[in-house]
């Protein structure tokens, strides 16, 4: 899914569990039935919730969003960055988690 619709990197390491390269960031994937350590407390499949800041335009993210038939949730909507006014939109994966995709406007 995230390979395929959002385009990000997957890195697979022996003994370590699957990730996910987005620009300079890594997202750890905890599959079910493989334990890693350290981990979260109570890993709960779609309790996920993580904003990816894009570096293409957010209309692009929505047109790929729809050829793939992934339901956008929320926006495009207006949201206070780290950094200043973003545009932002929402979605889930299939496992559930919510992925929020952001533009900033300067």
């Amino acid at each position: 899914f995230y390979q395929r619709v959002l385009g990000l990197q997957r890195l697979d390491e022996p003994n370590r569990p699957t990730a996910l390269l987005f620009g300079s960031q890594k997202i750890n994937l905890h599959e079910v039935g493989r334990t890693f350590e350290p981990k979260a407390k109570a890993p709960t499949p779609g309790a996920g919730d993580f904003c990816l800041v894009a570096a293409r335009p957010l209309a692009e993210i929505c047109a790929s969003l729809a050829a793939s038939n992934v339901a956008i949730e929320v926006g495009p909507v207006e949201r206070a960055g780290a950094r200043g006014p973003m545009m932002s939109l929402y979605f889930r994966d299939p496992d559930g988690n919510l992925v929020e995709v952001s533009e900033y406007l300067t």
